[in-house]
């Protein structure tokens, strides 16, 4: 048996064998804080120093918004921020938003950082961000965070600068680097492809659907002019409560194969033994989130507030999905939204073979969008793999 050494990484690169060593983080970076301004000194963004925040952070990823601050130049009294800078939350009403970092990159102007946030300066940007995604980052700020019960969350700076972390070589921490900055990229690439296809998604629906009181859409298929018909979704589906079901386990396994589905965030909330599914595809609604989302395997649900909604013969059922999403329903009280209020409602329809048309281009995008989730979800799994792997 091979023995483990503990100053070394379960994964490497060819030819890096020497054990990592124990350095200050002062060592690696240096630290500086934000700018503190005034409302007074807020302009608009035509000549004024752009402040970053903590709502430039995005997961691990800098982004730049339309509604960032800015503020007039003679109010500047920071060095600028520059590129491959590590943006840090310093301090934060929820105190698990301390902390969170991410590198600077393709700043467009004079840039500097706000008084909420910290600057990480090093000559090894891209492995420093990486690193402060492992292990050891987080059991800091486990420590090193002040806060709580209402209180101001608070990362100790001086903490941090004197946190004794295990670093390899320089020509080690370049290639680690290099590795986790393509990663990135990638992820970066596949999340901008994503929010592509949902922002197309978005506009066809708004196109391809009428407006509310009229009955014709802007966008149609050639061939396509009858006006569309009001209809009561209760024409569009029929209905079935289920019982609610337990939740054996988190996680898939053998002895509880069956998701238990919820229409509120997550979606599939774990898995049961129960054998007796509900078949897709189809869609279900949740009465109080007034949610709904499209089944296409077996499943149980969590609640036997939410409906099992079926379509009708000559009903295309991704249009009316889409359809059902887009209404406009409002939650009345704590009644049974879909039996009471729902299945009364109108919407225009159009005949089945648009309906049908809709559906097809409708679902293709759904398959690109699910596609392109799926790899970016692998990436960002492979990234957290790699964190675990290559670093102490």
């Amino acid at each position: 048996m091979s023995e483990e050494k503990p100053n070394v990484p379960k994964l490497r690169f060819p030819g890096f064998t020497d054990p990592w060593e124990q350095r200050k983080f002062s060592e690696i970076a240096t630290l500086r804080r934000g700018l503190t301004y005034s409302p007074n000194d807020i302009t608009d963004k035509n000549g004024g120093v752009r402040v970053l925040r903590s709502s430039n952070i995005s997961g691990d990823q800098f982004e730049l918004h339309d509604d960032d601050v800015f503020v007039r130049e003679d109010a500047v009294k920071i060095a600028p921020a520059e590129d491959g800078d590590i943006l840090i939350t310093a301090a934060n009403g929820s105190s698990n938003l301390v902390g969170k970092r991410a590198r600077i990159c393709n700043l467009p102007g004079k840039t500097v950082h706000g008084g909420f946030m910290l600057l990480a300066s090093t000559g090894d940007s891209y492995y420093l961000n990486a690193a402060m995604g492992a292990q050891w980052y987080r059991r800091f700020l486990h420590m090193g965070v002040a806060g709580g019960n209402g209180a101001l969350g608070n990362l100790d700076m001086k903490a941090l600068l004197d946190y004794e972390l295990l670093t390899p070589s320089r020509n080690e921490r370049k290639k680690i680097g290099s590795l986790f900055n393509r990663l990135d990229s990638l992820i970066t690439l596949h999340q901008r492809k994503l929010d592509h296809l949902k922002e197309m998604k978005k506009g066809l629906l708004q196109k391809m659907f009428p407006k509310n009181g009229e009955s014709i859409p802007e966008l149609r298929f050639p061939g396509f002019t009858d006006p569309w018909e009001q209809r009561k979704f209760s024409d569009l589906f029929s209905y079935e409560r289920p019982d609610a079901y337990i939740v054996n386990n988190d996680e898939y396994d053998d002895s509880n194969p069956t998701p238990v589905l919820t229409a509120n965030k997550g979606f599939i909330l774990g898995y049961t033994a129960e054998t007796r599914t509900h078949e897709g595809p189809c869609v279900i609604f949740d009465d109080f989130t007034l949610d709904c989302k499209l089944v296409t395997f077996p499943f149980m649900v969590k609640s036997s507030a939410m409906k099992i909604l079926h379509c009708h013969d000559g009903v295309d059922l991704t249009f009316a999905y889409e359809r059902l999403c887009s209404a406009k329903i409002e939650a009345l009280g704590h009644a049974r939204h879909y039996i009471s209020v729902v299945q009364n409602t109108e919407s225009a329809i159009p005949s089945y073979e648009e309906q049908s048309a809709i559906g097809r281009v409708l679902s293709n995008l759904d398959t690109l969008i699910t596609l392109h989730q799926r790899k970016l979800d692998h990436l960002k799994q492979m990234k957290k793999g790699l964190l675990q792997q290559m670093f102490v």
